[in-house]
């Protein structure tokens, strides 16, 4: 018999319980929110391991259900500040297009803090545990943790995009350097690249390095727009470009150097 959303996320919550964590035996909220922040918790400190086919089902039901009530948001919805490039403010877990960009850490696992609301925890969130599962054999073949300016790429699994872009932004705890924004740069070119070599025909640029990495707002802003343009310009590529920004500030920033 099909399930609703509240049985899915219930189902979904006492999976996940069964495994041992600081939040395995929390009792199931009576309220909506609750149950959805318990999951959403769980899902956040899920460690990673094979998956059944049954979890993986009734995951995407849910998950896949929960983006279309949020509304999901496509290119053509969209209009270009100029030629193949956008500026849009939303949440980039809804954007469907090719690849969506992910500011990841070294480790390349996802955020582990319960409910952080930072762009790696979100995408995670919306993507589902085998975003993280995929991450973590990525590494595990790796064998170290992520270098700062490079990317890696992941199917969206549930979220609209077809693909997610993991790269690991430069941290300015003080002056910012030449080197900062050299690697800064790097990001994005990798970014681009590894997008092009998948095929990816659009791509969605979170503000990398920014928030808790400290990267100050407008000097990274400045990096992003010269070097896709650049990029654009160098190589002929026809790919669209999605500049995504979830605060008013950044949206003003953005629009300043793209109309300049």
């Amino acid at each position: 018999m099909e399930m609703n959303q509240t049985e899915r996320r219930i189902y979904l919550i006492k999976e996940l319980q069964k495994d041992k964590s600081q939040l395995s035996h929390t009792q199931i909220p009576a309220d909506e929110q609750g149950q959805k922040d318990l999951l959403r918790g769980l899902m956040n400190i899920w460690m990673p391991k094979p998956i059944s086919e049954a979890y993986l089902k009734i995951e995407s039901e849910y998950l896949q259900a929960e983006s279309e009530a949020r509304g999901i948001t496509t290119l053509s919805d969209l209009t270009p500040v100029e030629k193949d490039l956008y500026l849009w403010q939303g949440d980039i877990t809804t954007l469907a297009c090719d690849a969506v960009v992910n500011a990841a850490n070294s480790q390349m696992l996802g955020c582990w803090r319960i409910l952080h609301n930072c762009i790696d925890n979100c995408l995670h969130s919306a993507a589902g545990i085998s975003l993280r599962y995929r991450c973590y054999e990525i590494m595990r073949a790796q064998g170290h943790e992520e270098p700062t300016g490079q990317a890696k790429i992941t199917p969206g699994y549930n979220l609209p995009s077809k693909y997610v872009l993991h790269t690991v932004g430069p941290i300015v705890s003080g002056r910012l350097t030449e080197e900062h924004c050299d690697l800064l740069k790097s990001c994005y070119l990798s970014c681009l690249k590894l997008a092009e070599e998948n095929g990816c025909k659009s791509i969605a640029f979170c503000c990398i390095s920014t928030g808790v990495f400290g990267f100050p707002q407008r000097e990274a802003a400045e990096i992003a727009v010269s070097t896709v343009k650049a990029y654009k310009q160098t190589t002929g590529s026809a790919i669209k470009v999605i500049f995504n920004v979830f605060k008013d500030e950044d949206y003003a920033i953005y629009h300043e150097i793209l109309r300049s």
